[in-house]
């Protein structure tokens, strides 16, 4: 994960999860910033509110992290000077993936997770590769941590197939106390074995009300 001479990329690590329910979202993340074996900052937040009901978790190059949600953030704003509005969670979905997509030959290296409320008020996850390929879930994880959490994802959420006629609706059926618990369990484990996510856990749960942030100690070692 250290830079090497030739390649213009790093990996700082950490970890996003999102989960969508009937009448909310919870988007969590890491606040652990690495590079190799060394820990620059135990405190730096991996989410951004890009709109009233809309907000990003990235994982990946901090540098095209912090350039992909200046993008959207401005983008963002000529649509509300445009519309008079704030752009929904399936709109700043598919411009995501646009934007995403726009630089495909010398990529953005971020790994996202867009979770927000829809024009119907249900929850909604995006989950996204690094050329824009993406897909609306009920759940999902991206990051250095996401192969050891998504195990336990699909074994306690159970997705339904997108194959399924008639279509089902991709949300869980926890409630929004119960998919917060179940955040903080996968996170503590992911901890464990992973040493680029630790330190703490920010969670950030969108609902009718609007965003409410918590916070939960990691381990630090």
């Amino acid at each position: 994960m250290a830079l090497r001479g030739d390649w213009m990329y790093e990996n700082n690590g950490g970890t996003c999860v999102a989960i969508a329910g009937i009448d909310y979202c919870v988007v969590a993340a890491d606040t652990r910033l690495s590079v190799g074996y060394n820990i620059l900052t135990r405190d730096h937040s991996k989410i951004c509110s890009l709109a009233d009901k809309v907000v990003l978790a990235s994982s990946g190059f901090q540098g095209d992290i912090r350039a992909l949600h200046k993008n959207l953030a401005a983008r963002h704003l000529l649509y509300q000077h445009q519309h008079n509005k704030q752009m929904s969670c399936p709109a700043m979905g598919q411009l995501l993936s646009n934007t995403l997509y726009y630089k495909r030959f010398f990529p953005y290296y971020a790994f996202n997770v867009l979770g927000g409320l829809d024009n119907e008020g249900k929850g909604c996850v995006f989950t996204y590769d690094a050329v824009g390929s993406y897909e609306r879930v009920g759940y999902s994880t991206q990051g250095s941590g996401s192969s050891l959490i998504m195990p336990v994802l699909d074994n306690q959420l159970k997705s339904p197939s997108p194959l399924l006629l008639p279509a089902r609706d991709a949300v869980t059926p926890l409630s929004e106390t119960e998919a917060v618990d179940l955040v903080k369990d996968v996170f503590a484990s992911a901890t464990e074995r992973d040493i680029y996510t630790g330190d703490k856990l920010e969670i950030v749960v969108i609902n009718a009300s609007g965003i409410k942030r918590e916070y939960l100690e990691l381990r630090k070692d």
